[in-house]
C-alpha cells in the first residue's frame, strides 16, 4: 500500500504515513447519479491500494482529454479553414484577426496533448510522482500561443486602420462570424466542462480561449454591419476590439496557470481536507494541511493529532483510515501522507526540533 514510517516511537508517533491510494470511483461531485453510482461501485469492486490503480486512473482522465482535445482541434481546424476562404475573398481584417485566432486556438491542442500523452507514463525512481506536471508547462505554451495571436491580430487592424482597403462580401463575412462563433462555443464548453472534471488547468485556460475566439466572431458581424451602413473603418476598429479581448483572456488564462505553477488550490478544499479528517473516529484536531496538483490530480500532507496512548500499528491504522475517508470525499485526491502525532506535546516536541 506504498505506506512509509519515519522517526516512530513507542506512542505511535509516526511521522510519515503514506497510503497512495487511488480507487478510480469516477466521482462526479454535485449529481446525484454520480454518488449512487460510487457508492454501489465502492460496494462491490475489490479495492486495491498499489500504483498501477493509480496509473490506471491517470490514464482514463488523460484519455478524456485527449478525446476533448482531438475532437474540439477539427471542429476548430474546419471553422479556421472556411473562415481563411473567405477572407482571401472578402479582405476582411475583422475576420482575418478571428481566423488567425481560431488557428491559434486550434494549436494550443498540441502542446496540451503532448502533456496528456506524458501524463499517461508511470513514475520512475527519477520522477516520482510521474510526469504530471507537464500540463502545467503545456499550460504555459497555450499562454503564449494566446499573446503571440493578440499581437498578430493587433497589427493587422492597425495596418488596414493606416492603409484601408474595401471590404466584399458583407452577408459572407457575417455569415463566417456567426458560424466561427457557434464552433468556438461548442468547442470551450467541451473542452472546459472535461477539464474542470478531470482537473486540468491547461485544458480549461484552452477553453476559456475558444470562448473568448466565439464572442470575437460575433464582433465581426458588427464590423460587417458597419462597413455596410457606410463607415468603412469599421472592419479594422472591431479588429482592435477583438484584439481588446483576446488580452483579456490572455490575463485570464496567465492568472489561472500561473495559480498552478505556484501549487495554489482552492482554499474551500484545504477546509474539505481538515473537516473531513476530523471526522474520523479517533482524530482530536487535524491541520498542517498542504494539498498540490500533479497534472490533474491533487496529493495532501496533513497533521492528526491523536492519543498519545496509541500503539505504533493502531496510530498507523488510524492514518490509514483518514487517507482512505479523504480519497473518498475529496475530489480529485489521489493520495495523501498522514502524519499522526500525540494531541498534547507534539507542539513543544516541533519548537525543539525546529531549534536545532
Amino acid at each position: 500500500m506504498g505506506t512509509a514510517h519515519e522517526h516512530t516511537d513507542q506512542h505511535g508517533h509516526g511521522h510519515a504515513h503514506g497510503h497512495g491510494h487511488a480507487h478510480g470511483h469516477g466521482r462526479r461531485p454535485g449529481t446525484w447519479a454520480g454518488r449512487e453510482w460510487t457508492q454501489l461501485r465502492h460496494v462491490v469492486t475489490p479495492h486495491s491500494h498499489d500504483s498501477a490503480d493509480r496509473f490506471d486512473s491517470a490514464l482514463e482522465t488523460s484519455k478524456r482529454g485527449m478525446r476533448a482535445l482531438v475532437w474540439s482541434f477539427l471542429a476548430l481546424f474546419v471553422t479556421a479553414i472556411a473562415q481563411l476562404v473567405i477572407v482571401l475573398v472578402t479582405g476582411s481584417v475583422a475576420l482575418l484577426g478571428d481566423t488567425i485566432h481560431n488557428f491559434a486556438d486550434a494549436l494550443t491542442a498540441l502542446p496540451v496533448g503532448i502533456a496528456f500523452a506524458l501524463g499517461r507514463r508511470a513514475a520512475s525512481r527519477r520522477f516520482t510522482y510521474g510526469l504530471g506536471r507537464a500540463e502545467d508547462l503545456a499550460g504555459v505554451v497555450v499562454v503564449v500561443i494566446i499573446a503571440l495571436s493578440a499581437a498578430l491580430a493587433g497589427y493587422e487592424a492597425v495596418k488596414r486602420l493606416i492603409d484601408p482597403q474595401p471590404v466584399t462580401g458583407l452577408w459572407v463575412v457575417a455569415a463566417a462570424g456567426v458560424i466561427g462563433f457557434l464552433g468556438n462555443e461548442l468547442v470551450a464548453r467541451w473542452r472546459i466542462t472535461v477539464g474542470r472534471q478531470i482537473g486540468s488547468a491547461a485544458l480549461v485556460a484552452d477553453g476559456l480561449h475558444a470562448r473568448t475566439d466565439g464572442f470575437t466572431s460575433l464582433a465581426v458581424v458588427l464590423g460587417a454591419a458597419g462597413v455596410g451602413l457606410g463607415f468603412p473603418l469599421a472592419d479594422p476598429i472591431i479588429g482592435l476590439v477583438i484584439t481588446a479581448a483576446i488580452l483579456l483572456v490572455l490575463r485570464d488564462a496567465a492568472k489561472e496557470v500561473f495559480r498552478r505553477l505556484m501549487d495554489a488550490v482552492d482554499p474551500a478544499t484545504v477546509e474539505l481536507v481538515e473537516r473531513t479528517a476530523a471526522t474520523v473516529d479517533g482524530v482530536q484536531r487535524a491541520g498542517q494541511v498542504r494539498i498540490r496538483w500533479i497534472g490533474h490530480a491533487l496529493r495532501a500532507e496533513l497533521a492528526v493529532g491523536v492519543d498519545a496512548t496509541l500503539t505504533v500499528a493502531e496510530a498507523h491504522r488510524l492514518a490509514h483510515e483518514v487517507e482512505h475517508r479523504l480519497i473518498h470525499e475529496v475530489p480529485r485526491l489521489t493520495a495523501a501522507v498522514v502524519h499522526t502525532e500525540p494531541v498534547t506535546g507534539a507542539d513543544t516536541a516541533h519548537q525543539l526540533l525546529a531549534h536545532h
